[in-house]
């Protein structure tokens, strides 16, 4: 039945309804992409966080395996059988033996391997923990890039309206005869700069969006929010400093420092004897000489270890040790030094840059508006030239890229304050 008049409007209508939820729907499904949520896809993800949780699970099941005695050993074989006739009864001497034998090693060695080990899973653990910090530093950083390429992209747009109008009042002035060629040219000179700075800045978007899709993958081609990264507050410079102990690339190598002094324990263990026990039962074949049954018999042994010659094995082992253990103290020593260095520069950039983003946002952005605003007046009136003009429209768009410029790497060297805390705060 063919459709009446009605029925084809209203078929239409539920069409094209149909299709704006759809549209509605795919765009609420492209939510933008805040700092929190990358910073959760990318710890989620990461396989380095995973293998260093499955490396510091396995270093804390071989410490118990390192603490165990070695396996006993059991032990069976025949004696003194004759060779012309292989006969077990013919000689009184003739044994079947059977026993077992218990290692011990020398010392406490086995519970310094074991506290050794578990130490190295303690500094597994604080090696994930700072895999994690890194992560979460590096991912700020890279979003904070990426926002300021994307605003100084819209700043770039904004302004190049600017310019084109600029463009256009010369060609009109230079219509009239009130200005010269070369200031139609220089007008559209600058145009087509600002036209490559924006494409400078859509390639570094690109380079910062390939960055970030290496912690969340594809998600680091979503929209972005438009609203500044907001990030927590580091503590004062004391704070900091006082925590950096803490810190897990420096509780790491403390732990380092902790197995290789349970190594340098084990090698001077090492002097003293190991022993093993045995147990055997051997039983006897044939009869006495008066017809009755030789009597079985049983044998308790103890190997000791005799350390005497140690000046090649013992002693190098110990200096060996110790040598470790220094070299473990002076990398400790070394990234506490790196770490307090970067804070010291890390803060005092922090610094500086909340001074110079407190003068752009009371002076220098409000002056450059209005000095440009009054050099397009002047020039319209003919009393500044082309080039005045040009300057101003030029330091103005300058002073909105360098205002976002320091609030980024001001966020930057904050994101790099909160790596240097120890207590978790910049996850």
């Amino acid at each position: 039945m063919p459709f009446s008049g009605i029925n084809r409007w209203w078929f239409i209508y539920r069409i094209v309804c149909m299709v704006l939820l759809q549209l509605a729907l795919s765009t609420a499904a492209r939510a933008e992409l805040g700092l929190s949520e990358a910073l959760q896809l990318a710890l989620e993800a990461d396989p380095a966080v995973s293998a260093s949780r499955f490396r510091a699970v396995a270093l804390q099941e071989q410490s118990v395996a390192d603490g165990q005695l070695p396996d006993p050993k059991l032990t069976f074989g025949v004696f003194n059988v004759p060779l012309d006739d292989l006969s077990m009864k013919k000689e009184g001497s003739s044994q079947l033996r059977t026993g077992i034998k218990q290692a011990f090693p020398r010392g406490q060695t086995l519970r310094y391997q074991q506290h050794r080990t578990e130490w190295l899973s303690k500094a597994e653990q604080a090696r994930t923990l700072l895999t994690e910090q890194q992560i979460t530093r590096d991912v700020r950083e890279t979003y904070l890039e990426l926002y300021y390429q994307e605003k100084a992209a819209r700043i770039i747009e904004q302004s190049h309206d600017l310019f084109h109008q600029l463009v256009d009042i010369t060609r009109a002035h230079y219509a009239s005869g009130r200005v010269s060629q070369q200031d139609v040219l220089q007008a559209q000179l600058e145009l087509s700069r600002l036209d490559d700075r924006a494409t400078q800045i859509s390639t570094q978007s690109d380079v910062q969006r390939a960055k970030l899709t290496r912690w969340i993958g594809d998600a680091g081609w979503e929209p972005i929010s438009q609203a500044f990264p907001a990030l927590p507050e580091p503590g004062s410079k004391a704070e900091l400093k006082a925590s950096l102990a803490q810190h897990p690339a420096v509780a790491s190598a403390s732990a380092q420092v902790a197995a290789n002094q349970q190594m340098v324990k084990a090698a001077r263990e090492q002097y003293k004897p190991g022993f093993d026990v045995g147990l055997e039962y051997r039983k006897r074949f044939g009869n006495e000489g008066n017809g009755s049954d030789r009597p079985d018999m049983m044998a308790a042994m103890v190997t000791l270890d005799l350390p005497l010659f140690t000046g090649k094995r013992q002693d190098k082992r110990l200096v060996a040790s110790q040598q470790q253990a220094e070299a473990a103290m002076q990398v400790r020593e070394q990234r506490l030094r790196e770490m307090q260095r970067m804070l010291e520069s890390d803060y005092a950039r922090w610094q500086r840059l909340g001074e110079q983003e407190a003068l752009y946002r009371e002076h220098l952005l409000s002056e450059s508006s209005d000095n440009a605003g009054a050099a397009l007046t002047s020039y319209q009136s003919g009393i500044n030239e082309f080039n005045t003009l040009m300057r101003a429209r030029i330091t103005e768009l300058d002073v909105r890229l360098q205002d976002i410029r320091i609030r980024v790497d001001r966020a930057k060297a904050q994101a790099r304050l909160l790596f240097l805390e120890a207590n978790g705060e910049s996850k």
